[in-house]
């Protein structure tokens, strides 16, 4: 949420300029400290750790925060002999919280199974709450307040959120309980739609998963590709008669062809693992080659690129255009005819080949061994029922692309309706002047 920089005779009537940019005359502008109370977290007494087993004492800690709540998969407790000594230091289901160290700024609720639970040190609770509490957590979750936590980022090699600086926060206040609900409710719509959104994405690619490895070992065969087929037992498990078992490295090889990016046409696409989507087999964006100086890897359209620095990362991409990219990423193509690119796409997703991928060197900065991947076992069709398969599961990837741009689009909607009604600019409550005025 960007301050208004403009003059003071662009401010129309009933507006005024503030700290946080242009707002009715009729709101107010308040530290974080003036509506609600902000207090720290406890780490648990030296000498005494948390556990697996569940003891009435919860413990929240800052790898179980989500944006707007608390994930409960990996939640540990607090032993029961130790639960006095902390127990002041407690976050309740009207509270806030807001991660200070580590990951700043993850804000959210605390859910009703965790009502009462301990609160790490690396995170903040915010109580005796005066204003709606909903409305202030979207104010806390908008630019606004975020930007000023990514500015702290990146000062220092362990930026942590100093206490005072939160309670500091300028928090732009409509004048009624009534404008802040409404505002809050308008804001928490759009959440839910991006919350079945987020579960439907999830359903698919679980679906999708599942889908793919049916396919790829043979276990369920698509239309045309022999109706009953006879098995056979290989290393890999049990694949159709009519299927091959084959190593990795027989069937691809790296596009081993290093350049210097100053040497090719400066305005080629260049792809850095960061470009790459975690698990999505998504494009982020790219660079030039202009831009970068070190040795990379030539890649051709058709090719697989697959991330072998922290392979856990899971990052994939069928390349759909010529460039260059870090040697971070290998351009994986097939050898003869015996694989199609598309099914190789298929195959690197698989949790065999990042099981596989996953048996790196170095501790530091892990790679994939390409010694270890080119032995790894393949199940593999005729090329004809490789088309096939990537072709069913391809529809489902493009399925599932749209709608993870349905959400992108549905974000950039919630940002838009966050800078107009958190600065007022859009009133869903008519102020009282202008309701008296109507009565007139």
């Amino acid at each position: 949420m960007k301050v208004d920089t403009m003059s003071d005779e662009s401010i129309r009537p009933g507006y005024k300029r503030t700290e946080v940019g242009v707002l009715p005359e009729d709101w107010t502008v308040s530290p974080l400290s003036s509506i609600a109370f902000v207090t720290s977290g406890k780490r648990l007494p030296k000498g005494h750790s948390l556990t697996d087993q569940e003891t009435p004492h919860p413990y929240i800690r800052v790898s179980d925060m989500r944006p707007g709540t608390v994930s409960l998969a990996n939640i540990r407790y607090v032993p029961e002999n130790v639960f006095p000594l902390i127990q002041n230091y407690r976050i309740f289901k009207e509270d806030i919280f807001i991660s200070v160290a580590g990951t700043l700024g993850i804000i959210g609720e605390v859910p009703p199974e965790l009502n009462g639970a301990n609160l790490t040190e690396n995170a903040d609770r915010i109580t005796n709450i005066s204003c709606s509490k909903r409305y202030l957590l979207h104010v806390l979750t908008s630019p606004l307040i975020q930007n000023v936590i990514d500015s702290v980022q990146t000062v220092g090699a362990q930026p942590k959120l100093a206490l005072t600086r939160i309670r500091n926060f300028a928090i732009p206040l409509p004048p009624t309980q009534e404008e802040q609900h409404t505002i809050a409710e308008a804001l928490s719509d759009v959440d839910a739609l991006l919350d079945a959104l987020d579960r439907l994405i999830a359903k698919k690619r679980a679906i999708k998963q599942g889908t793919m490895q049916a396919l790829l070992t043979g276990r369920v065969r698509l239309p045309g590709f022999t109706s009953n087929p006879s098995y056979k037992h290989t290393e890999v498990g049990e694949i159709p008669e009519d299927w091959e078992v084959c190593p990795f490295g027989q069937l691809v090889n790296i596009r081993n062809d290093k350049v210097n990016p100053a040497l090719v046409d400066p305005s080629t696409p260049c792809v850095e693992l960061e470009n790459i989507g975690q698990g999505t087999g998504q494009l982020t964006g790219y660079s030039l080659a202009e831009q970068s100086t070190s040795i990379k890897y030539r890649f051709l359209e058709s090719d697989v690129l697959y991330g072998r620095l922290r392979a856990y990362l899971r990052k994939f991409w069928f390349a759909e255009f010529n460039g260059i990219c870090t040697t971070e990423i290998w351009p994986l193509k097939p050898v003869g005819e015996q694989m199609r690119s598309e099914y190789l796409f298929q195959v690197v997703q698989t949790d065999r080949f990042n099981e596989a991928a996953s048996m790196t060197y170095g501790t530091h900065m892990p790679r994939t061994d390409w010694s270890v991947i080119s032995n790894l076992l393949i199940p593999v069709p005729d090329p004809s029922e490789q088309c096939a398969i990537a072709e069913v599961l391809s529809d489902m990837d493009a399925e599932i692309d749209a709608l993870e741009k349905r959400r992108a689009k549905l974000r950039d909607i919630k940002q838009g309706m966050m800078q107009e009604l958190l600065t007022g600019r859009i009133r869903l409550v008519q102020p009282k002047e202008q309701t008296k005025e109507a009565h007139v």
